[in-house]
């Protein structure tokens, strides 16, 4: 059994890099928005993607390529919990789900958590994952 820490605040800088007009510093996420943002970084960077870090990633981009079914569905759901649960010590996982939408060529990603160490009712994020050719 894990230890759950206690921390009163988690930050992260928002990735438009845009200026907080009141004391000129980047804008900053907080919290729920940090780990939400952490959560679809880490789902949507490749395996190798990050100088000196070349474990970290996910298969998930390479999945796209294959014809969306249920089988893909199924081992995006299983890629996504395995990235998650390695390198996301600051969420208990719950949930993930996906489901294809075959007419817009995607698939529909609903990943349910806590977040470890803040008093925080259980996240949703929601996106879709679409290939990019």
């Amino acid at each position: 059994m894990s230890a759950e820490r206690i921390i009163s605040d988690f930050r992260d800088i928002s990735m438009t890099f845009q200026i907080n007009p009141v004391n000129n510093d980047l804008i900053a996420l907080k919290n729920e928005n940090a780990i939400a943002r952490a959560l679809r970084n880490l789902v949507l960077t490749n395996l190798g993607e990050r100088p000196f870090q070349n474990d970290l990633g996910s298969r998930v981009s390479r999945l796209l390529f294959d014809n969306i079914d249920e089988f893909v569905a199924s081992s995006l759901e299983s890629e996504i919990k395995s990235v998650i649960q390695r390198f996301e010590p600051r969420v208990k996982l719950i949930k993930v789900s996906s489901v294809p939408n075959y007419d817009n060529n995607s698939i529909d990603i609903k990943i349910i958590y806590e977040i470890i160490g803040i008093d925080a009712l259980p996240q949703q994020l929601s996106f879709a994952l679409q290939p990019v050719r």
